[in-house]
């Protein structure tokens, strides 16, 4: 436990090469049904008799439950049969016997004809053996129900409805689930969290700022988020316009179309989705947006690398499978100034669909603009930060500061990104390549993500891991200028 998310550590997510015991992988919501399903039919191909059980957490989340399924729970929770009900809950087992019989006697007495007039739950409507609801933090109780679930015999699935209460037994984490969904180092004693504090916000609260002044500006703006108002920001943009911030729940595939809908009638909808969640609404994305040009924008959140929650919340592939669209602007800050800037620029976009993505952390200290708005760039225009006359480097995002910081090893000066292969260096390629600049004796050398997943690690792990710290990039040009000794040197510090 010690080496939990951390480099070469256990991954803070079910992994199939970490245990025997993980045997799905996972860093979302909403997998477990479909890959329950699946094990159970690829059980039954087999001829195998084994159990397939399946914990889904429907009320779990950083912020209270949304959707169908959680309203018809909660109106069944708060009738006044069910609440009697859930008292019994809480010490059925002792008045179960060993036998089948008593305990079948038991949950038909529970699951039947309490719930409504007709004599049926929910869930014995879709054809599934209802126990419930169970008392979840009594553990002794809970063992011998699905002990004894587990002996059933029956023709179908069996749901036994387990309550839980979030942070149950810690006042700090039942006071506040919210701050205590993903939480770092603690006491204790005080619930005190132990963050460092920086001398900058979060591109995430910068990004809030940015879209609070252009909906100040511009009524017709709109946020939406997909249970994610503390993750995107959007919760202080929930406090300005309450009117005009949307949750749509854990469901990303109806935020972008929802999106897509608000822009056919006028509205300028900016949906704040991280980078790694978005890839679940890809289709959307094309056939919703893309194809018909409306004027989405897209704030992708957590773009690169994601330190201690590895992989599977990594935002590598945004720029590839975004760019690649006939009708997509992307862009990509190098700090929180540009970021301003880049909210500014798109908001004023108003006949395509356009992203913009930044990273997870805090600025790096430029100067904000004047009163907190930013003002529209152009378009396709980058900037130059040194004059140099053999070697071009070209960054995108969060690579700029890779590739600034990578000239103070270098007396001279090919691009630079935090993403994956076919992204922004496979662009300025096929450029290059379509205007005949690749045909005489360019040199050309993309520095992207390698064609891997990197786990969990610290930030500065997974960059040198990827290849992509400033000594790696100085290397690399010193390799280019035929400098090789200099480049190992230089890889020998690394």
């Amino acid at each position: 436990m010690p080496t939990l998310r951390q480099t070469n550590g256990l991954s803070g997510f079910t992994k199939r090469s970490a245990s025997k015991y993980d045997c799905f992988g996972t860093g979302r919501s909403s997998t477990s049904i479909s890959a329950a399903l699946g094990m159970a039919v690829g059980r039954d191909l087999q001829g195998r008799k084994n159990n397939v059980s399946l914990p889904t957490a429907n009320l779990d989340g950083p912020i209270p439950p949304v959707g169908a399924l959680s309203s018809a729970l909660s109106k069944l929770q708060s009738s006044r049969p069910l609440r009697e009900l859930r008292e019994v809950a809480k010490g059925v087992t002792k008045q179960i016997g060993g036998s089948m019989h008593g305990l079948a006697a038991k949950v038909d007495e529970y699951a039947q004809g309490m719930i409504s007039g007709s004599g049926s739950t929910l869930f014995e409507e879709l054809g599934l053996y209802y126990i419930g609801p169970v008392d979840g933090h009594c553990i002794d109780d809970l063992i011998t129900i699905l002990k004894e679930v587990k002996e059933t015999k029956t023709t179908g699935p069996v749901l036994p409805h387990v309550v839980t209460e979030k942070g149950r037994g810690y006042p700090y984490a039942e006071e506040a689930a919210d701050k205590y969904h993903g939480v770092a180092k603690f006491d204790p004693a005080t619930g005190k969290q132990f963050k460092a504090k920086a001398a900058t916000k979060s591109y995430t609260d910068y990004f809030a700022e940015a879209l609070i002044a252009e909906a100040k500006a511009d009524k017709d703006i709109v946020a939406i988020h997909a249970a994610m108002g503390g993750g995107t920001g959007l919760n202080h943009f929930l406090h300005h316009f309450p009117d005009r911030c949307f949750d749509v729940g854990i469901a990303e595939q109806h935020a972008v179309t929802f999106a897509a809908g608000l822009a056919c009638e006028g509205i300028k909808p900016f949906s704040a989705i991280y980078s790694s969640f978005l890839q679940r609404a890809y289709d959307q994305v094309i056939h919703d947006v893309d194809l018909q040009k409306l004027p989405v924008r897209f704030a992708l959140d957590r773009a690169g690398l994601m330190g201690a929650d590895g992989p599977t919340h990594s935002g590598s592939f945004d720029v590839t499978f975004m760019a690649c669209l006939s009708n997509m602007v992307v862009i990509a800050p190098s700090d929180e100034a540009e970021l301003f800037h880049m909210v500014a620029t798109v908001a004023a976009i108003d006949d395509q669909p356009s992203c913009f993505r930044y990273p997870r952390g805090n600025g790096i200290g430029v100067p904000l603009p004047p009163g907190k708005k930013g003002i529209p760039l152009e378009v396709g225009k980058g900037r130059i930060l040194r004059e140099g006359e053999r070697i071009a480097l070209l960054g995108c995002g969060s690579g700029v500061r890779c590739g600034a910081a990578s000239m103070q090893l270098l007396w001279l000066r090919n691009t630079v990104e935090e993403g994956s292969i076919g992204g922004f260096g496979s662009h300025v390629a096929q450029f290059l390549a379509l205007n005949g600049l690749l045909d005489g004796t360019v040199t050309w050398r993309p520095l992207v993500l390698p064609d891997h997943y990197i786990d969990n690690g610290s930030p500065n792990d997974q960059m040198e891991a990827a290849g992509l710290t400033p000594s790696h990039i100085a290397a690399t040009v010193f390799n280019i200028l035929g400098q090789t000794r200099d480049a190992l040197v230089l890889f020998s510090t690394m």
